[in-house]
């Protein structure tokens, strides 16, 4: 079989099997099945395949393992096969690097189908979950005009991480939910926001935020 080679990660051995069968009915060649993240990132180095498709909550986390591929396997497509209709999974596979996003429920046959696409350049995504894309993007994109302004009229700069500490707590995270989310400790999140609430010249996360979301809401009249 000389069709396009594609590593199957998940920790299920059923869905690596039926996953297999379906690819190779439809002219794919799985080149390896893994059970969890590390090894479909040392399986993606040594294989170089054309697809790693990945599922999200698999041990050692599809995300990172995503995230590890793209940098360390560039011509690799990445596809995310999960169960989770989660926003914030999907926002954080495609910030991975991820070219598509799959929930396992989908027929089996429409795979192959969105995988070739996917080698074509299209995207890949559920018609359900591309409403939420663009509503987040739209946010984003008033959030980016705030900051924007912040710098150009009020002469304050905050670094890319500082915004992204900024961004979480306005989705009302937690110190520890933002420190597992960016992958820090929670001594490094609490320096992050100390170092906000000075630019920002507030006393509080509360007033920060209070500050954010008031400034936006002027954007958007």
């Amino acid at each position: 079989m000389n069709g396009p080679t594609v590593l199957v990660a998940d920790d299920h051995l059923p869905v690596r099997r039926g996953v297999r069968l379906a690819l190779e009915n439809g002219g794919f060649r799985v080149v390896a099945e893994c059970p969890d993240g590390p090894s479909a990132v040392a399986s993606a180095v040594r294989l170089r395949p054309q697809v790693c498709l990945l599922d999200v909550h698999m041990p050692g986390d599809g995300i990172k393992a995503a995230a590890q591929i793209r940098d360390t396997v560039p011509k690799s497509t990445i596809v995310m096969l999960t169960v989770s209709s989660d926003d914030e999974d999907l926002f954080n596979a495609l910030k991975a690097g991820a070219s598509g996003y799959l929930i396992k429920d989908s027929d089996p046959a429409r795979l192959c189908a969105a995988l070739t696409g996917v080698l074509a350049g299209e995207g890949a995504m559920p018609r359900q979950l591309v409403g939420r894309l663009i509503t987040e993007f739209r946010r984003r994109d008033v959030r980016n005009g705030r900051i924007r302004e912040l710098e150009e009229e009020d002469g304050i700069i905050l670094t890319r991480r500082e915004w992204e500490v900024l961004e979480l707590l306005s989705d009302d995270r937690t110190t520890a939910d933002i420190a597992a989310r960016l992958d820090v400790a929670q001594v490094t999140v609490r320096s992050h926001v100390a170092a906000v609430l000075k630019k920002l010249r507030v006393q509080s996360r509360e007033e920060a935020l209070l500050r954010l979301r008031a400034d936006v809401e002027e954007t958007q009249r």
